[in-house]
């Protein structure tokens, strides 16, 4: 799903984060989700029940609730010296709070103001509670604002994707033919553009989705089949959220090369505008990338970046996304061509951003991330990428700026994430470095 949002601004009606209190080294991390009534006071009484165990608060956030009995879901994150004192902390909210459940542990000596991240696939399951807005959530200028029958499926289509859980086949959906319609409309219209406006890679992916995913104007393509074959194409997956996903865990889910991807459709009176993302910008515009080896290991490399960040690396690394995965263009010769989701699905930004009106810089990382940009207008500045590769290495070589003091890498085979931050880690992790380039060698040897 694209353009996720920062959140900074304590308002708990708002989903948004703060942090909380200094801690000390403590060897346990753990995440806690419980819900509130909007009573004064309520949310005070749960903080202090949590600090009168000794424990310290490191991170706060607060989402409206998806339940019509309560009014706010918080998630606190907090440094605990065992997991009996974590259940301590279940304890002793419950006879304060409701639904009061444990949303991921870790046992890394990680630093004390290291926010929570997820360590195993199965813990982005935790994510489909802290969407920040729901998919029938509809701005008043949104085109089906005031269309009852599209805000009813609208919210239809959110809940099959809470029902999503890691291993599970994507749910499928039964498209209408009104939107269907709609598809094609926008499906026949970014298709004429996409041999003179879209880069190479978009390009030779494009014809294989047709061929293998029944990419075509009639119908629009189940998120099942396409996922499977990304998956065989580069390891990323697609994965059904309700609604918009802070930075962090969006970016966070990259770094399992998985995509949280909106499964509804925008509305038939304007099938050529959208204010949000869709399945058209996730299919049309997202998909055909993931299938390319090295925009995939790009895109893999920011979300690795983003795990355990600050609140401010996270800002500066959602900028990248969007100059890139979301408004990137590229050098292919001597021509500019447009690789960013948010171009290739909107045929007027797309005829834009080559027209010779905007502006274009090199692709710089740290320049780059403090760019400020606007979400409702066409961008005035685009930042111009050598290649995926050259701008994975530049974004690989920004990451050691930023201010976690330690590494992390994803194993493919656990499909977790390595905390390397022991001499028995970094040794194991050298170890199979050195298989892999015997292996290299090898191959090399057999070629001459």
């Amino acid at each position: 799903m694209s353009a996720p949002a920062v959140a900074s601004t304590p308002s708990p009606a708002h989903g948004t984060l703060h942090k909380c209190g200094d801690i000390s080294a403590t060897p346990l991390k753990s995440s806690i989700v419980f819900s509130i009534n909007d009573r004064i006071g309520i949310l005070d009484e749960c903080l202090a029940a949590i600090k009168a165990l000794s424990i310290n608060l490191t991170r706060i956030e607060s989402r409206p609730s998806k339940t019509d009995d309560w009014d706010y879901d918080f998630f606190v994150d907090f440094a605990a010296t065992s997991s009996d004192q974590v259940a301590s902390v279940v304890k002793a909210l419950e006879p304060l709070a409701k639904q009061v459940h444990i949303v991921g542990t870790a046992g890394d000596t990680l630093p004390e103001s290291t926010p929570w991240f997820p360590r195993k696939m199965v813990d982005l399951d935790t994510f489909a509670d802290k969407v920040l807005e729901m998919g029938e959530e509809l701005d008043a200028d949104h085109p089906g604002a005031k269309d009852p029958v599209y805000r009813a499926r609208r919210a239809e289509i959110t809940k099959i994707a809470k029902t999503y859980k890691t291993g599970m086949p994507i749910p499928h959906i039964e498209y209408t033919k009104e939107e269907n319609e709609t598809w094609g409309a926008v499906f026949n219209k970014l298709t004429t553009m996409f041999p003179s406006h879209a880069c190479r890679e978009h390009q030779y992916v494009f014809p294989l989705l047709v061929q293998n995913c029944h990419y075509g104007p009639e119908a629009i393509p189940q998120l099942d089949s396409v996922s499977r074959f990304l998956k065989d194409c580069t390891g990323f997956t697609l994965r059904p959220v309700m609604g918009l996903l802070t930075s962090r865990d969006f970016l966070n889910g990259l770094a399992f090369r998985v995509f949280h991807s909106t499964q509804y459709i925008r509305h038939h009176s304007r099938p050529l505008y959208t204010p949000e993302p869709d399945v058209c910008h996730e299919l049309l515009g997202h998909v055909p990338l993931f299938a390319n080896p090295d925009f995939a290991d790009f895109s893999q490399e920011i979300g690795l970046a983003s795990l355990g960040a600050s609140d401010e690396d996270i800002e500066r690394l959602a900028t990248i996304y969007w100059f890139t995965v979301e408004f990137g263009i590229c050098r292919q010769g001597d021509k500019i061509r447009a690789y960013g989701a948010g171009l290739l699905s909107s045929f007027g930004e797309l005829e834009y951003c080559l027209s010779g009106k905007p502006e274009l810089r090199p692709f710089e990382p740290a320049k780059v991330a403090a760019q400020k940009y606007p979400i409702t207008e066409y961008q005035p500045v685009y930042f111009v990428a050598e290649s995926f590769k050259d701008a994975q290495m530049r974004v690989r070589e920004f990451a050691t700026s930023l201010d976690r003091p330690f590494s992390v890498r994803y194993n493919a085979y656990t499909e977790s994430i390595e905390i390397l931050d022991s001499k028995e880690k970094v040794i194991r992790y050298a170890q199979s470095i050195k298989t892999d380039m015997l292996t290299l060698v090898d191959a090399l040897q057999k070629l001459n």
